[in-house]
């Protein structure tokens, strides 16, 4: 028996990176598993390598519509809904004066009303039921300041503090909300610190003195599906290489 046996989850921005890692570990693990993305392309072709407990569904996560839509087709299929891995997210880096009131909103949409719009859709099965896991994926940077990064930064520390609001709301209904805060993690978002030039001084902030494999930030979250962490809830789960502890 698997830590997630007989479980659903549904993970957003998987078709590469953290999400897919985390889909991989999770079927691996008992669970159905549902990536959903933009990118329809990679997230087909990493649910036909995860094999027969994975499906894929197109979906923008700034749209309440996509939303409703993915959520009635899980339970539709599945007639449950035991996980919530809010993953997708942009990042964006550029001085202050350099951002632009487009970027600042494209990052705040995805990052932030995209966590909003997923915790809104799946509460009320979850509820229902009186279980569930919900894990926002904020970022070292809803933990402390991040010059450069200003959207990205606000996006998640307002991640961090959606987290605790619902946590509370849903706690009396056996439902668990809790945040998980990667630092510096082989993921295609890297490249803009590549395109910036800003790697090295970043890895200069990770006491470790490397970045993380994506699977070191799936077995926290696989840690937050399970039952395992049934008595966690409106909390931070930091894995950054001691990024924060200076």
């Amino acid at each position: 028996m698997g830590r997630l046996s007989g479980k659903v989850a549904l993970i957003t921005g998987a078709a590469r990176g953290q999400g897919a890692e985390e889909a991989r570990l999770f079927a691996s693990e008992g669970a159905s598993v549902v990536l959903t993305d933009v990118l329809d392309d990679d997230g087909k072709q990493a649910a036909t390598e995860i094999g027969s407990a994975a499906t894929f569904h197109h979906h923008d996560v700034t749209s309440e519509a996509e939303w409703t839509s993915v959520v009635d087709a899980v339970l539709a299929e599945y007639g449950q809904l035991d996980v919530l891995v809010n993953n997708a997210g942009i990042l964006a880096i550029a001085p202050l004066v350099l951002t632009t009131e487009a970027e600042y909103r494209r990052v705040i949409d995805v990052n932030q009303i995209g966590t909003f719009l997923g915790m809104k859709a799946v509460v009320p099965h979850m509820v229902e039921r009186q279980q569930g896991s919900i894990i926002n994926i904020s970022s070292v940077a809803g933990l402390m300041g991040s010059p450069g990064m200003i959207a990205y930064g606000a996006s998640k520390w307002a991640v961090r503090g959606m987290t605790k609001s619902v946590a509370l709301e849903v706690a009396p209904f056996g439902v668990r909300v809790n945040s998980i805060h990667p630092g510096i993690i082989e993921t295609p978002m890297l490249e803009e610190f590549e395109k910036w030039g800003v790697m090295g001084a970043v890895m200069e902030r990770v006491p470790v003195g490397r970045t993380a494999d994506a699977r070191e930030v799936a077995n926290l979250a696989l840690y937050l599906a399970s039952d395992e962490s049934v008595y966690s809830t409106g909390s931070e789960f930091v894995v950054d290489g001691g990024m924060t502890a200076s």
